[in-house]
């Protein structure tokens, strides 16, 4: 069982094969055997993990385990209290209401790295960035919240995948997550939700966590 961070850059494919002339991960790295665990879109960047080992894609990426997902969202104009605190009460989207996710203004990311092409700017339009934490994982979902509320997205970067976060990673690295990292994650999943992390395991494979006590 092996998990790999990748902080992915804008306009980049979240699949390794290539049907036309858009950068995929395989511009990034080479891992046979390895799958996203979720998505994130093209035209989003930061935090990807994957790995080679199916109950752990499903642990992190089915909605209900939960796992919190954190993003930094540059947005139109600047959200006042009561559209934060409509993203903290759960947005009504087309697909039915979002649970409640965490919300609060920063200041722009004093580590963040220039997009390229940059979002357009307007001077009559200001904006602001947000952290927005999630427990999700609906189709484009933080774009949709943040449009809901009345400010579109500019720019969405997923800063952090349950305890993984994008620190000491610059756009297009990657690494790999330690065996410490790993073995907490998924001690930290048995012992938090009724259904153990072994509930996924296919009966044709060997718990990946045997021997690890």
């Amino acid at each position: 069982m092996a998990l790999l961070l990748l902080n992915k850059p804008f306009q980049v494919l979240t699949r390794f094969s290539r049907e036309d002339d858009r950068a995929t991960l395989a511009d990034y790295l080479q891992a046979p055997g390895f799958y996203p665990a979720g998505r994130l879109d093209y035209d989003s960047e930061g935090l990807l993990l994957l790995t080679d080992d199916g109950p752990l894609q499903a642990a992190l990426s089915n909605p209900k385990w939960k796992v919190t997902k954190t993003y930094w969202v540059q947005v139109e104009h600047t959200p006042d209290e009561l559209a934060l605190q409509q993203l903290r009460n759960g947005i009504q989207l087309n697909d039915g209401m979002t649970l409640p996710a965490d919300a609060e203004l920063i200041s722009e990311p004093s580590w963040l790295w220039p997009r390229t092409p940059p979002i357009r700017f307007r001077k009559a339009i200001g904006t602001a960035w947000l952290k927005l934490s999630i427990r999700e994982g609906r189709n484009r979902q933080v774009r949709r919240m943040t449009a809901a509320i009345g400010h579109p997205t500019l720019r969405l970067i997923r800063y952090a995948v349950g305890p993984w976060s994008l620190d000491n990673l610059s756009t297009g690295q990657w690494r790999h997550a330690t065996s410490e990292e790993l073995s907490s994650f998924i001690s930290s999943q048995t012992q938090s939700y009724a259904r153990p992390y072994s509930a996924y395991q296919s009966p044709r494979r060997k718990s990946p966590i045997k021997g690890r006590n």
